[in-house]
Formats: structure tokens, C-alpha cells, sequence
């Protein structure tokens, strides 16, 4: 017997769902949405499109409940049905492409809390303009702290494959905010 307390919360809410109880594909929705969120929002940039793909993802989950093998966490195989519905998208749209951070000062100062704040806009720029492919690599594994196993189960990449992608995602982010701050150097 399987004893994760997740899987077994999630066998329980799975079961209800199947059942015919509307409120556990609720607490199902509650329990996933951030991280759908985030790979919908680092994926694809359209707010519209965005809105559209998290129906999507959850009227999918829904359909497909009953085929969930319980063999990873119930947010994986749900976050797995946001990446390809993502990435199907992106093709569709024909908008996909082939293919450490500074230490802050000490915490707690005004200066600290602006620095903070001004550095996570400069993050996000430098993140808007990734590939989808790399916006997702970074936001899975740095802002939901996945581990690269769970990514691949997500994405249906290898190990080896996530790895390469995510550091090739950084090196990309790197190129990006240096690319920025040189012109404007220059100027």
C-alpha cells in the first residue's frame, strides 16, 4: 500500500470527483490552480488566450479524471495536461520555436524591499522575451521549486533533456538582462 499522504489525498478527491461530487473537482481546482497559472501565464501571452487554455486545461482534467493512474501527484499529471495543451497552442499559433541570481542587500531596509522589486521587473522583462519553452523551464523549477523528475513528467522531456533546457533557459536569461544593461551602458 502506497503510503504518500498526497496520492492517497489525491485518490480520495479523485474517487469523489468520479462520484459525481462537484466540490472535490473544486478543492481539485483550488489545489492546482497557481501552478496551472504559472504555466499558462510564462507560456503564453495573450490574457485572452490565457483564460481560454485554464478552462481548457480543467475541462480536460475533468474528461480524463477517470484514466489518472495515480502513479505521480495529481498536480503533475494536471500541470502535464496544462504544458501540452500549452504547447499545442503554440503550435496552432505557429508561435513556438524549435529548438545564479545577485544577492540582494540586507533585508528588512527600504533599500532592500526597492531593490528587491526593481530586480523582479528586471527579471520579467528579461523573462517576457524567452522562448515559451524557457520561461516555463525557469518558472517550474526556480519559482515552484519542481525537481527536474517532476518537470519531465510534466513536459515528457527527459531528465537529461530538462537539464539542458534549463540551462540553456538561464544562459538565455543571462544573455538577455546583459544584452540590456550593455546598451544601456552605451548610451
Amino acid at each position: 500500500m502506497n503510503s504518500d499522504p498526497d496520492k492517497l489525498a489525491d485518490k480520495q478527491l479523485v474517487h469523489r470527483a468520479l462520484s459525481g461530487d462537484a466540490q472535490a473537482f473544486g478543492i481539485i481546482i483550488s489545489n492546482t490552480e497557481k501552478l496551472v497559472a504559472q504555466i499558462v501565464c510564462r507560456m503564453v501571452s495573450n490574457v485572452e488566450d490565457r483564460k481560454d487554455l485554464a478552462q481548457e486545461i480543467y475541462l480536460k482534467a475533468y474528461k480524463n479524471l477517470r484514466v489518472f493512474k495515480h502513479e505521480s501527484k495529481l498536480s503533475t499529471w494536471i500541470a502535464q495536461i496544462g504544458y501540452n495543451t500549452c504547447m499545442d497552442h503554440l503550435r496552432k499559433k505557429k508561435l513556438l520555436f524549435p529548438g545564479e541570481l545577485m544577492d540582494s542587500p540586507g533585508a528588512g531596509t527600504a533599500d532592500a524591499l526597492l531593490f528587491r522589486k526593481e530586480l523582479a521587473g528586471i527579471l520579467q522583462a528579461g523573462m517576457e522575451k524567452l522562448q515559451p519553452v524557457y520561461r516555463t523551464m525557469i518558472t517550474l523549477y526556480h519559482q515552484e521549486e519542481l525537481s527536474y523528475e517532476e518537470i519531465g513528467e510534466i513536459t515528457g522531456m527527459p531528465t537529461g533533456t530538462v537539464k539542458s533546457y534549463l540551462f540553456r533557459a538561464r544562459k538565455a536569461l543571462k544573455e538577455q538582462l546583459t544584452g540590456y544593461y550593455g546598451e544601456k551602458e552605451a548610451q
